[in-house]
């Protein structure tokens, strides 16, 4: 069975228990984990694994699939680390103040998206000081000021973010809700998570970690922008606060 997605359920779970079902110089895999594997921009998550006699450090997690297997967490290890054996009952603890900042940006990310709403999102990357989108405007100038403001504008509103389910079907006879031209929603689990920010801020898929509150990104400024061929224009975002 694939891992229980605990940050699925709960984003700001730090610390958790798991149980190891398979251990190998490819990674480890649990019976949950508390571990973001890198997806949709977001990195995958780092930090510590303990139990008894023993500790490790995880310094990336990936998303894995066998033929013929449901996708499933790989947890990869420090070069020259000490491996849980399977079975082995073990504390896990995110790099927390990393795992946060990478829910504000990602968050903050959204509340771009939304401004320049009518621009296709062609790609874009999460960091834990500085994110990126890139938008398919072929002319337009964009102004840092501007967007600076409107973005903490929105922040400063403090918009709930939440999340709602709709079936593949649903999301098929909408497809303005997907505006990432790189990145597709998974489908074809039968439902996708959509993220909603306040009321009518913002509404498309996502599978990333989130905070609840828009206040919770804090002060953030557009440090830069920047053209990336004919029809493609890269922001990018810092955290100030």
């Amino acid at each position: 069975m694939p891992a229980e997605n605990l940050f699925r359920t709960n984003p700001y779970t730090k610390t958790a228990t798991a149980t190891v079902v398979s251990s190998g110089p490819e990674g480890i895999k649990f019976d949950r984990t508390v571990f973001y594997p890198t997806s949709g921009g977001q990195p995958g998550d780092t930090g510590i694994l303990r139990w008894q006699g023993g500790e490790a450090r995880i310094g990336d997690t990936r998303k894995w699939r066998a033929e013929g297997e449901p996708e499933d967490i790989l947890h990869i290890a420090a070069e020259g680390s000490t491996l849980p054996a399977p079975g082995t009952n073990v504390e896990m603890m995110l790099d927390w103040d990393r795992r946060y900042a990478h829910m504000r940006m990602h968050t903050c990310l959204h509340l771009l998206s939304a401004i320049l709403r009518e621009a296709a999102v062609t790609g874009g990357q999460v960091g834990a000081e500085k994110s990126r989108l890139d938008f398919n405007i072929p002319s337009e100038t964009i102004d840092k000021d501007e967007l600076t403001a409107g973005l903490n504008r929105l922040i400063g509103e403090n918009h709930s973010v939440t999340e709602r389910w709709i079936t593949d079907e649903e999301l098929l006879a909408k497809p303005e809700l997907v505006r990432t031209m790189s990145v597709k929603p998974p489908m074809g689990l039968g439902r996708v998570r959509l993220l909603a920010i306040g009321e009518n801020v913002d509404l498309q898929p996502c599978g990333g970690t989130h905070v609840k509150a828009t206040a919770e990104i804090g002060p953030v400024e557009v440090v830069k922008i920047e053209s990336k061929g004919k029809q493609n224009r890269r922001v990018v975002v810092a955290l100030r606060g």
